[in-house]
């Protein structure tokens, strides 16, 4: 067993697999059936590369022997930082055949991120594009490997320099091995499969270990409920290391499936009205933030979507008006609402379900294993219709972060409920609420920024006495950050100065703060605290008043 990995209960195990969730076979051996079963049906689209189920088994199998050659081996951390490209999910899949712990990292993330999850997991490996934009990944890289001798291992995609391998030629270039070497690694199917990655509300974030055994069921049931098919095809354009596009049910559920994912690089809205016109894309997967470019766009019009069978929306509540414009110009497809942590449990509205819990609730959890507490700061659950923070455990919930013991001890109940920081009432039919959260974060589009991170950058700015950074309401993005300051006497700080201050600290372009308010002191609680309460109130009133 992984050192630092907090594993399910034996009884709670036992349960599991009693009742079917838990089949007890690694990832990869689910999928050997997926690829035997399905091998000339076609997975993968990548633009005008197109990739079968037989495609995606030889070409991982191949990737997994040359990574084995060079010395990864089972339990070895590696750390992805690629866009939506076919490469990825190949990679992916030779990780899993040779038992590596792939960690969900973003393209979008920098030498900050990279190297705090190096540094986080011992990462040995790290995969990463030549260039994103006019960024070169390899300097950083080279920095992330000074800071992190554990790092021993650099793959590119695109232009390899010295002491990097080439992603490409190790997928394509014939292994020296025989082609079954690595079905010889026994994988431990309750170890972890995957790390992904918690919002880090105190500013680090926290690495959710998910075994093969959850991980697999978790994209099973979640196919499920969306009646995912042979003839279902998924258009992706979010981040396909995010949980959601992954696992929920995601790349995982339509491939179990044999249904195809076209994956595409960008969230313009033509490109994307374009490709579900060419490929007949019947799912969709998209936060508030994205569906509201869609709808809004003049486009939108021109091009024929009624191949479109569900709208899976995540990340942040949907209002009801946007709910019911899409329906409009989707004349096919069905809305969903769902909740969802990378920590474990879903929560789906299901098409058939009354008018009132379709525009208000983000549904009900997907599993009848499922336990759900909404609980006080005490611990104690409160009545029902009453709000309080969402506690749960069942099969796909992680019982602990990775290496944190300390932190876990505060995060889960004494009976392993887990206390996500959500807030939530249940409704009169059953379903759950949303109604905010308990963790300091900002909501930007889906992507949680830990308002405690930025604080801790902004502190070291040589103006600054002291800062809080609070949400603050947008149409489009659901939340941005504002950066509140108090400032050292004499000195001054205007917003674009912030920013670039904040850029040099090489931190993802999605956390750097959208407005900056200059205050002489900052209001407190009762308890003498910062009251972010009041400060989000107070810059609301001024977006509203225009100020």
């Amino acid at each position: 067993m992984l050192e630092g990995f907090v594993p399910f209960p034996p009884e709670y195990a036992a349960q599991y697999r009693a009742k079917g969730y838990w089949k007890d076979r690694a990832l990869r051996d689910e999928f050997d059936t997926v690829f035997r079963t399905h091998g000339p049906r076609v997975a993968l689209i990548d633009g005008d590369r197109q990739y079968t189920y037989a495609d995606v088994d030889r070409l991982s199998s191949n990737l997994a022997l040359n990574l084995m050659d060079l010395g990864l081996k089972p339990l070895d951390r590696v750390v992805p930082t690629l866009p939506n490209v076919a490469e990825f999910v190949i990679l992916y899949f030779a990780l899993q055949k040779i038992g590596c712990i792939p960690i969900a990292a973003l393209v979008t993330h920098r030498f900050a991120e990279i190297s705090q999850f190096t540094q986080l997991s011992q990462a040995a490996c790290c995969v990463y594009p030549d260039r994103e934009g006019d960024l070169a990944f390899g300097p950083m890289i080279d920095r992330v490997q000074t800071a992190n001798p554990c790092l021993r291992l650099r793959l590119v995609l695109g232009q390899a320099g010295p002491g990097e391998h080439d992603l490409r030629a190790l997928i394509d270039k014939p292994a020296q091995r025989p082609a079954d070497d690595w079905r010889h690694i026994a994988i431990e199917p309750t170890d972890p499969c995957i790390f992904q990655l918690s919002g880090g509300t105190t500013g680090i974030p926290k690495l959710i270990p998910r075994t093969n055994n959850d991980y697999a069921y978790n994209s099973k049931v979640a196919a499920d409920v969306v009646q995912v098919g042979p003839d279902s095809v998924l258009l992706l354009v979010l981040p396909i290391a995010h949980n959601l596009p992954l696992a929920c049910p995601g790349i995982q559920g339509f491939m179990f499936q044999g249904a195809t994912v076209v994956l595409h690089g960008n969230t313009r809205p033509g490109e994307m009205f374009a490709l579900i016109e060419r490929h007949g894309v019947t799912h969709i997967k998209v936060v508030p933030a994205l569906l509201i470019r869609l709808i809004n766009d003049p486009s939108i019009t021109d091009h024929q979507l009624d191949s479109v069978r569900l709208i899976q929306s995540g990340g942040q509540r949907m209002q009801p008006e946007v709910r019911l414009r899409t329906r409009q110009l989707f004349r096919n497809a069905f809305v969903q609402e769902n909740f969802g942590m990378s920590e474990g449990l879903l929560m789906f509205v299901r098409d058939g379900d009354p008018e009132e819990v379709l525009l208000e609730t983000c549904g009900r959890p997907v599993c009848a294993d499922d336990e759900v507490m909404l609980i006080d700061d005490e611990g104690r659950e409160v009545p029902d219709g009453e709000v309080g923070e969402l506690a749960c455990r069942g099969p796909y919930t992680l019982r602990g972060y990775y290496g944190v013991p300390e932190y876990n001890a505060r995060q889960f109940t004494p009976d392993g409920f887990y206390r996500s920081g959500d807030l939530m009432r249940k409704h009169p039919s059953g379903n759950y609420v949303v109604e905010g959260r308990k963790k300091d974060l900002i909501n930007r589009g889906g992507e949680k920024i830990s308002a405690e991170e930025i604080e801790n950058l902004i502190l070291m700015h040589p103006a600054v006495q002291n800062v809080a950074c609070v949400p603050m309401p947008d149409p489009a993005m659901g939340e941005k950050m504002c950066a509140c300051v108090i400032l050292k006497a004499g000195q001054s700080l205007n917003l674009g100065e912030l920013v670039a201050f904040l850029a040099e600290q090489e931190i993802a372009k999605f956390k750097l703060p959208e407005r900056l308010e200059i205050l002489p002191d900052f209001p407190v609680s009762t308890f003498g605290k910062v009251s972010k309460k009041s400060l989000g109130e107070m810059v609301a009133a001024k977006l509203a008043a225009k100020i």
